[in-house]
C-alpha cells in the first residue's frame, strides 16, 4: 500500500513570522544618550549639555548652586524654561523670591540656523518668504541641471534638511524677548510661595517644612494630571520641565538645616529632595533647582543636600571678589565647578574632557568655555625678564647663573 506524500502546500503553517520593525515615536526635544542610552533633554545651553554628558537625563534633578548675587543662576533657569517653550514641552515653575510670571516675561528670543532672531509670527505673511517656495524653487533648478535614472524618478525624494523634532537644543539672544504669542501657547503652570501657607489647607508633617510639603504635593498632582507618569498610557508623550528658583532661601522658611525653635537638625530640605527624586524616577519629568548655598555656613549640610540630587554644578562669580579686577580673568565672569554627575545605568558617570571651566556673559548669550591662562601669569614676570636681559653678561650680577 502506497502512502501518499503530503504536498508542501498542504503542510501545517509554520510558527515562524517575520518580525516587523516597531517604530517608536520620538518625544519632542529628546534624544538618547551615547553613554547609557538614557533619554536626554537639553538644558537650553548647548555648552552646558556637553559638560554634563550630552544633556539632562529624564527623571533626574539638576542642582545649580547660585553665585553670590544669584544673577547667573537665574539666567540659566530662563534658558531652561525657554527651551521647554521651543520644544513644546510642559513647564512647572515655582519661586518664593519673586513672581514666576515675571521670569517668563524675560525669556530670551530664539535664533535660527543663520544666527538671526526668529521673525515674529505677528508680522504679515507678505514680508516673510515662504520656505516651501524656496524648497520648490531649489528642487526645480536642481532637476533642470541634473538628470537621474528613469527608474528612480518615481521614488520619493529624500529630505536632506533635518526636521524640527530632530533638532536638539537652541541658541538664544538675551537682548530680545521671546514672542508673547509663543509663550501664551505654551503649557506653563506657576506656583508662588511668597505668602504664608495655610497649615489647614494640607496635612502637616512634623519633620518637613509646610512650604516644601505643599510644593511636593503640587508637583505630584501636576504629574498625575498631565499624564507624565510612566504608568499612564498616552498617545503623544511629552516631557515636564520643573523649574524651582532659589529654593532654600529665607522666604522658604529655611534656616540652613537648623531648627529655629529648638536645638537640633531640620531635615526639611533633604526630605524634599529625596521625595522629589523619588517622584521623578517614575515620570517623564526633569527638575532644575537653583540653591543659594552662599547663605549656608554648614558645609556638612551643603554636602548632604548635594547627595540628594543627581547632577550638581556650582557657579563662582567674580563679582565682588579680587578676581573681578584681575586682568587675567577679564574675558570671563566666573568659574563653573562640576560637583557631581549622575550614575545612570553605568558604574561611572560620563566624564567631561576637562573640569577647568569658566562662564562668560556677553551681550547676547551665556556660554561655558574651557578656562586657560595665558603664558604670563603676572605683570612681574615681564618686568623680571627685562631686568634680567639688561644685566646679562659675564659678572653682571652676583645671583646670575652666568657669573664665574
Amino acid at each position: 500500500m502506497k502512502t501518499k506524500k503530503m504536498s508542501y502546500a498542504t503542510q501545517a503553517p509554520s510558527s515562524f513570522h517575520k518580525r516587523a520593525k516597531i517604530k517608536i515615536g520620538q518625544i519632542l526635544g529628546t534624544r538618547p544618550s551615547l553613554y547609557n542610552n538614557q533619554l536626554l533633554i537639553s538644558s537650553g545651553i548647548p555648552s552646558l549639555d556637553n559638560v554634563i554628558g550630552g544633556g539632562l537625563a529624564v527623571g533626574t534633578v539638576l542642582l545649580i548652586e547660585e553665585d553670590k548675587y544669584g544673577s547667573y543662576a537665574r539666567i540659566m533657569l530662563k534658558y531652561f524654561v525657554a527651551e521647554g517653550v521651543m520644544t513644546d514641552q510642559s513647564i512647572f515653575l515655582s519661586s518664593a523670591n519673586e513672581v514666576p510670571q515675571h521670569l517668563v516675561k524675560e525669556l530670551p528670543a530664539p535664533l535660527d540656523d543663520t544666527g538671526h532672531t526668529t521673525v515674529n509670527s505677528s508680522q504679515s505673511p507678505s514680508t516673510q518668504q515662504s520656505p516651501q517656495k524656496d524648497a520648490s524653487a531649489a528642487e526645480t533648478t536642481s532637476d533642470e541641471k541634473l538628470k537621474i535614472a528613469w527608474r528612480y524618478q518615481s521614488k520619493p525624494k529624500v529630505q536632506s534638511a533635518p526636521t524640527s523634532n530632530i533638532r536638539f537644543g537652541h541658541y538664544y539672544d538675551l537682548t530680545k524677548s521671546m514672542n508673547d504669542e509663543k509663550i501664551k501657547a505654551a503649557d506653563i503652570s506657576f506656583e508662588h510661595y511668597l505668602l504664608d501657607v495655610n497649615p489647614l489647607s494640607i496635612p502637616s508633617i512634623p519633620c518637613m517644612n509646610l512650604k516644601y510639603h505643599q510644593l511636593l504635593q503640587h508637583i505630584k498632582s501636576r504629574i498625575e494630571r498631565g499624564m507624565f507618569s510612566t504608568t499612564q498610557q498616552v498617545e503623544k508623550r511629552r516631557i515636564l520641565r520643573i523649574g524651582i528658583h532659589s529654593l532654600g532661601s529665607p522666604l522658604w522658611g529655611e534656616s540652613g538645616g537648623k531648627r529655629s525653635d529648638k536645638d537640633g537638625f531640620d531635615p526639611s530640605l533633604s526630605l524634599f529632595l529625596i521625595g522629589l527624586r523619588g517622584i521623578l524616577r517614575s515620570a517623564f519629568a526633569v527638575a532644575m533647582i537653583t540653591l543659594p548655598t552662599t547663605l549656608f555656613h554648614d558645609k556638612a549640610f551643603i554636602k548632604r543636600v548635594e547627595r540628594m540630587c543627581d547632577t550638581v554644578i556650582k557657579l563662582e562669580s567674580f563679582a565682588g571678589s579680587p578676581n573681578e579686577k584681575n586682568p587675567l580673568f577679564k574675558e570671563y565672569h566666573g568659574f563653573l565647578h562640576v560637583v557631581q554627575l549622575p550614575h545612570l545605568n553605568s558604574l561611572i558617570p560620563a566624564q567631561p574632557t576637562t573640569t577647568d571651566l569658566a562662564f562668560k556673559l556677553r551681550r547676547k548669550k551665556f556660554t561655558i568655555e574651557k578656562f586657560h591662562l595665558p603664558p604670563e601669569l603676572a605683570d612681574n614676570v615681564s618686568e623680571d625678564k627685562t631686568n634680567s636681559g639688561s644685566k646679562s653678561g659675564c659678572g653682571a650680577s652676583e645671583n646670575s647663573k652666568l657669573s664665574f
